[in-house]
């Protein structure tokens, strides 16, 4: 996929109703010749739409008017290409435990906890957060976590996590003010709510740090599993992370993960992480799909907004 169609399908499928600031700044993108052949002396993994605006924000450019971030690219343009080339988009959205939670739930208990892109590792908590679907509310404390489940009953209660660990080539540290920093660039413009959750899940996280490993999701997974306690369910999950992952690591990933005791949770594009006959989404816009050991579950939206069970 060319980079003027990276920036297009983002506008399309992301972006379009969702953050109104990253919809006209990826239309501009795909249409300017000059950002597109700047964006393309990039290795293609690092050309994202995430990544460039992330990094606009963090430099503190302007996201909210196309004129004035194109000038901020062009003209901070060495700066902004060093830092895309160094970070990657590691969006910790605890939101999306809402869309793991009843998978989770109906696992024999208790569970060990592996994610892999994991981040900061704020996906990791999914049993000190508090849930909303619909008028039913599951747990307390903060965050609060809203999703729109369609098709199924909410759990029951949360999952019993003995152990939590997170893999990552680049993990990132709530207690670091730099990191923190970046989590919050990555969060869309208009999305305050979801800044507010970032810091509430950070708040959890400091005060229980689990374990991050840097290290790679094919090489240092094995190892990593065999950490988990004897007696826990050992969960190994990703949500929107493959995408980031060439396709024979891909590949790679998915046959071993596979071989590991306990279970598999996704949550990943469809393009990314194919299934056969899925049937059509609830609504227009993004979607990932919710599998549990291949299988696939239910349509998920991008930051656990909603989740739509396959009936």
């Amino acid at each position: 996929m060319s980079t003027t169609d990276i920036y297009r399908a983002f506008a399309e499928r992301e972006a379009r109703g969702v953050s109104p600031a990253y919809e006209r700044l990826s239309r501009v993108v795909a249409g300017d010749p000059e950002l597109l052949a700047l964006l393309d002396t990039l290795p293609p993994a690092k050309r994202q739409p995430n990544l460039l605006f992330g990094v606009v924000r963090l430099r503190g450019g302007p996201v909210d008017d196309p004129a004035a971030f194109r000038a901020y690219v062009m003209g901070h343009w060495p700066d902004v290409a060093a830092q895309m080339r160094v970070r990657a988009t590691q969006t910790n959205e605890a939101g999306r435990c809402a869309a793991l939670l009843p998978v989770l739930a109906a696992l024999p208990q208790p569970l060990a906890l592996l994610e892999v892109g994991a981040s900061a590792g704020l996906c990791l908590y999914p049993d000190r957060y508090a849930y909303r679907y619909g008028d039913r509310r599951i747990g307390d404390g903060e965050p609060l976590l809203d999703c729109d489940l369609t098709g199924a009953e909410p759990p029951e209660r949360r999952p019993e996590v003995v152990w939590r660990a997170g893999l990552d080539l680049n993990p990132l540290y709530v207690t670091d003010p730099a990191d923190v920093a970046w989590l919050e660039a990555l969060i869309w413009p208009e999305h305050r709510h979801r800044r507010d959750r970032l810091r509430a899940a950070a708040a959890v996280a400091a005060a229980d740090p689990p374990l991050l490993v840097r290290g790679d999701l094919v090489d240092d997974l094995p190892a990593l599993a065999a950490q988990a306690p004897p007696g826990a369910t050992l969960v190994v999950f990703h949500s929107s992370v493959l995408y980031q992952v060439p396709q024979p690591r891909r590949d790679a990933f998915t046959a071993l993960v596979r071989t590991l005791p306990g279970h598999w949770i996704a949550n990943e594009d469809p393009s990314v992480l194919p299934h056969a006959d899925l049937p059509e989404p609830p609504t227009d816009g993004f979607h990932n799909v919710l599998a549990l050991d291949g299988r696939p579950v239910a349509w998920t939206t991008g930051h656990g907004q909603s989740l739509t069970w396959f009936r």
